[in-house]
Formats: structure tokens, sequence, C-alpha cells
């Protein structure tokens, strides 16, 4: 990858007037026992291109709003960035780039000496401050422009933010800070139609044509929203979330909000802003919200076209669900659970021997990608009774309690089905079973002749656990 310091440049060669709009004019080039867990054989890299290509469909023409904070723009990784963009666009997915200028701002009025009134856009603006923040949001977008163009891509600089002054506020005079009232769709469907990439300063225009300073996190979302976007992602300096100075993976939407309104400094507060706009934006139909760290090498791919991603993402309640497996999903379950079959963690069973059983079997997808499943039999001969098995969960998802949610799942399909009993058998688990799951260690008697057959004759020596369900 090519190196690219993006260091913003203090010299008077700044445009006095650099709100435009201009487009680079180089033309775009693209059931037996239960298991612990199955190994990462399963994650798709996204050097990988079968990895990448499973997601294409998925993506394929939907939005996604990517925001870069100033201080990645300054990062030698900026060209690398744009590099994984232009891969974003080669597989049809439509990308607008929203951009912050705070580090840029900062670094400017020191240079010039000039006291700034705010240096995020969520603050007051004053007179210079607005000079400095139009000045600094222009080298910017330059910068980001350059970079798309050495990638082979058209984009252009857009004035399509229509915002109003945010007012007194508290009793302070916010003076040229503006909030987003309106985002010209159509323009920016226009640029999506015409192959070009829409580039959005953290700069917005009152109906006088006057100029305001807009948060950029504020405006990523409010852009996304308007479009419809499946994604924004935000980059920074931070790897994505913490809580109490614990980096959470992954979050929901109600829990996030619950900890901003009741304990907000158990969050940075460089990140602060983020959380609370990606919980409005997901609260505004933005399926996804992610915070990675923008500096890392590849990070943007991984986080996209990977289930484990590198950063926090921030989901709605249709995140996370558990359904029936379907006969597209056999390849799935197969991989999921033949790195516990070759450990003899789970009873062997090949690919066609899933299909033929996959109606009994149950998964658990985060954003779509399958990462764990459970099987449910019920006993022919003993209808009060049901058996679950093949049991597996991604090592990268341990210690989220997927593995405790897909128990209490099969355990309620078990009730609907007229079971009173449940029983798993384990080599391994037996553990797991008996204290996160409410099973108790009883012997094969209590199976069913032909299971306790089964059982006796595989020389599995598993342990049985059976759990009442009255």
């Amino acid at each position: 990858m090519r190196e690219h310091k993006a260091a913003i440049d203090h010299s008077d060669l700044l445009p006095d007037n650099p709100l435009y709009l201009t487009t680079s004019m180089t033309k775009g080039s693209t059931s037996s026992d239960v298991a612990p867990a199955a190994d990462s054989e399963t994650n798709f890299k996204p050097t990988d291109l079968r990895g990448i290509l499973k997601y294409i469909p998925r993506f394929r023409n939907q939005i996604f709003v990517i925001s870069l904070d100033g201080v990645v723009i300054a990062d030698d990784n900026l060209a690398n960035l744009l590099v994984d963009i232009a891969v974003l666009r080669s597989l049809m997915i439509k990308v607008v780039l929203v951009h912050g200028i705070s580090s840029q701002l900062t670094e400017l009025a020191e240079t010039r000496k000039v006291a700034i009134s705010n240096a995020d856009g969520t603050g007051a603006t004053d007179g210079p401050t607005l000079d400095l923040a139009v000045r600094a949001s222009s080298r910017v977008s330059h910068l980001i422009l350059e970079g798309l163009t050495q990638s082979g891509l058209k984009c252009a600089i857009t004035n399509a933010v229509r915002a109003l002054p945010v007012g007194v506020i508290k009793g302070e005079d916010r003076q040229f800070t503006g909030k987003v009232d309106r985002i010209d769709k159509d323009t920016l469907e226009h640029l999506f139609a015409a192959d070009i990439v829409p580039i959005i300063q953290p700069i917005g225009f009152a109906p006088d044509g006057s100029t305001l300073r807009i948060n950029s996190d504020l405006l990523a979302v409010k852009v996304a929203a308007e479009l419809g976007a499946t994604k924004v992602i935000y980059l920074s300096q931070r790897e994505g979330l913490k809580i109490e100075g614990i980096f959470r993976r992954d979050i929901a939407v109600d829990k996030l909000a619950a900890v901003l309104e009741n304990s907000p400094e158990t969050i940075d507060h460089d990140v602060r802003s983020k959380a609370e706009h990606a919980v409005s934006g997901v609260k505004s139909g933005i399926p996804r919200v992610h915070l990675i760290d923008g500096r890392v090498y590849d990070g943007l791919l991984n986080e996209v076209f990977s289930s484990d991603g590198v950063g926090t993402l921030v989901y709605g309640n249709d995140y996370q669900q558990i359904r029936a497996a379907t006969r597209s999903d056999t390849r799935f379950v197969h991989s999921l659970i033949r790195s516990a079959i070759k450990r003899e963690e789970l009873l062997h069973r090949d690919l066609t021997s899933i299909e033929e059983d996959i109606e009994s079997f149950f998964v658990f997808e985060i954003d779509e990608n399958i990462v764990a499943c459970i099987s449910l039999h019920l006993y022919p001969d003993q209808l009060d009774a049901a058996e679950i098995g093949s049991l597996c969960v991604m090592p990268f998802h341990h210690k989220r309690g997927i593995g405790r949610k897909m128990v209490e799942f099969a355990t309620l399909q078990a009730k609907a089905k007229g079971a009173t009993k449940l029983v798993a058998l384990s080599t391994q688990s037996t553990t797991f079973f008996s204290r996160s799951c409410g099973f108790v260690l009883a012997d094969e008697s209590g199976l069913p002749s032909f299971r306790r057959s089964q059982a006796l004759n595989n020389g599995r020596n598993a342990k049985v656990l059976v759990k009442s369900l009255d």
C-alpha cells in the first residue's frame, strides 16, 4: 500500500472561498453430544476473496456512510483507507464520506495564533473560529479528493447539507454553530447514479446562503438516516467503545442508551459523542453503527467483511436472533461443528447427514452470520422427552452468553412440543450444563432403549444430563 502523510498545510495557499463542488476527471476502474466450541477456521479472512464474495449479494447497492475524524485524515493510514473505500465501491457498495476537522482546526489555530471558541462543532462557533473551520475543511476535503482520485474514483465535495443556527442553548449563544435542517437527497442520489463518491464537509448552509459549522458525528447519522443507509462507520483514534474501561465488541442500542442516561462518565469523553449519535442513529432506523480505529491497517475491510470485526458494533434488536436452520445453512452448520468433531467433542456427522437432519437445527446469527448452532430431537417412543445436541459456538463469540441462550431457546421449543424433560449428552461440557443451564447428572437408564444403546455402543462414554421442564 502507498504511504501518504495527510497533515494539514497551514500556508496561505488555502483557498479563501473553499465552499465548492468539484469532480475529478478520472473515471473509476470494482445430533448427539454437545461441544464447547469450534475453532476459528470458520472465520473468513477479508483478504481472502472467497470471504468477501459471500457479502456481495448482501451489500450490493446498499449505502455506507463513513465518517473520518480529523486525526484519521492526518494519519499515514489515510491512503490505505481510501484504497479500502475503492474496494467497497468495486463491490457496488455506495459510499458517502463525512469528515471531521477538529484536529486540523486546533493545529491551524495554534499556527495562526487565533483563539478558537470550540473545536468539534458542539459548542459556540464565533467568527474567527468559523473562518478557520472553513479553511481547515477545504484542505481536508481536498486531501480526500486527491486520495480517491489516485485510487481511480470519481468524487465530489458537495453543498448538500442545509442547516439552521443552533441558537441560544442554556443561555449561551452558539453563534455560527449549526444543526442539520435538511439533506439534499436528490443531489446525493444524482452523484450515486453518476458513480461519484460524495464528500461531505462539517459545514452547512443556511437558507440565506450563510455558512454554519456542524459536528461531523451528528452529520454522519443525519445523512445516513435520510439516505436509508445500512451502516454508519465512525473512524477515529479509538479502537471502539469502552465502558468502565472494558472494551465492548458489540452492544445493543438499548443497553448503550441506558449507560449514557445513567452513567455517561463510564464512557471516555472523546468517544461519548459517537456513542450518543450511534444511539440516535440506530433509533432513527440505521441498522448498524460501527466504531473503529481508522489508523489500523485493513481495519475497515476487517470490520465490514468479517463476522468478528475489529471495533464496536452498536445494533438494534434485530441484530442477534435465533432461527430455524434452512437447507441453505447446511454447509455453514457443517463448517461450524466439524472442528469439534475432529476433537471428538461431537459424534461424527457428515454433510449429508446434517442436510437430512437440518430441520432439527437452530442457528444463532450475528449480523446475518451464523456463529452458533444447536439441534433438538423428540424421542419417538417417549414423547415427553427431548434431546439437545450439536451445541457449538464460534470461539470468538465465547463468554457472551450465546451458548446459554441457545439452550434456553431449545428448552422453550421442547416445552412447546409437549416435552417435560430435556436431555443432553456431553463429554466436555458437563459443568456448563449443570452450572449455567440447570441440568443435573443422570444415568443411562433415563434414556429410551434405542438411545441408550447408541450411547453405550459409540464408545464415547458421554455423561447424561437431564433437566426437568415442569
